[in-house]
């Protein structure tokens, strides 16, 4: 059952998306919607109904609907047999080579805090389990996804990889937005694959983490006990100067607005980073643990 702490003034509660959600669906992507919106208006065009279009295209008229309201991938027999029916004027094949599926690849109850990501106007991340995910290298981040239970087939295992790959990319073209990662060090010694993908993981974190905008902390072996050890914790601000917060456990995320509870867990955070090693001295540990391979 979800649970939601809606906020009158803001309309974002605190929810618990539980596996099994009908949001599973992929959120439709602008390219989807823009797509769905060109066959729509080639087929009134026409003069055809959403029935006729699909005897003409061999798909069921749900098919037709689904596609022509951005929420399904049109495959490549449904575009060629609908651009020929709809007038051969190439504006279907144009519009495919930019199709993309949206957020296909991340978890349900990621989606909605991967929105926001998009927005912020700093993003903050602690971890202790692994490698936050906008720093993985694609050897990493294949490795935990090959680990996952349930099994995946080829085609999600890429999939899913493309879409954690993709993420990367708001850091590489938002240079304004502050990017601040605190992790455990013991998560950097955990094994994956050969000396080869571990120096590949240093060196791709020590690159990704080099801009001015991006700061990554190490929570020292020797730290001990510290305020974050509940879990791991993102927070963001909004552009409206909202922050919230992201908690994240098996198989459920939890997206937090609350202010008191927001307010704790910056407060938490800001503690971890003054008793984490500063920027330089995580760079230089992460350069010795290289060198140890």
């Amino acid at each position: 059952m979800d649970i939601v702490e809606a906020e009158a003034d803001t309309g974002i509660g605190t929810r618990t998306v539980p596996a099994g959600d009908g949001e599973r669906e992929p959120h439709p992507s602008d390219s989807l919607r823009t797509f769905g919106a060109v066959v729509q208006a080639l087929r009134e065009h026409a003069g055809l109904s959403r029935g006729d279009l699909a005897a003409v295209v061999r798909y069921s008229k749900h098919t037709v609907e689904s596609v022509e309201l951005g929420r399904r991938m049109p495959d490549e027999a449904f575009i060629e047999r609908a651009e020929e029916a709809l007038g051969n004027t190439g504006a279907l094949r144009r519009a495919a080579r930019h199709l993309s599926r949206g957020e296909v690849g991340l978890a349900a109850w990621f989606r909605r805090w991967a929105r926001l990501e998009r927005e912020a106007v700093s993003l903050c991340t602690y971890e202790c389990r692994l490698v936050p995910g906008l720093l993985q290298s694609e050897a990493y981040a294949r490795a935990v996804l090959e680990g996952t239970i349930p099994l995946r087939t080829d085609g999600e295992l890429e999939e899913l990889l493309a879409a954690r790959m993709e993420r990367q990319a708001m850091m590489r073209d938002r240079p304004k937005v502050p990017f601040s990662f605190i992790v455990e060090e013991h998560v950097f010694r955990r094994r994956f694959g050969d000396a080869q993908a571990m120096r590949g993981l240093f060196d791709h974190v020590l690159e990704h983490s080099a801009p001015r905008n991006v700061t990554l902390q190490v929570v020292p072996l020797e730290q001990g006990l510290h305020p974050c050890l509940d879990g791991p914790v993102r927070i963001l601000e909004t552009p409206t100067g909202q922050r919230l917060g992201y908690s994240e456990g098996q198989e459920n995320g939890r997206l937090i607005s609350d202010r008191k509870e927001v307010s704790l867990l910056c407060q938490r955070y800001e503690t971890l980073r003054s008793q984490a090693l500063s920027p330089n001295e995580s760079g230089a540990l992460l350069e010795r643990l290289r060198g140890e391979l």
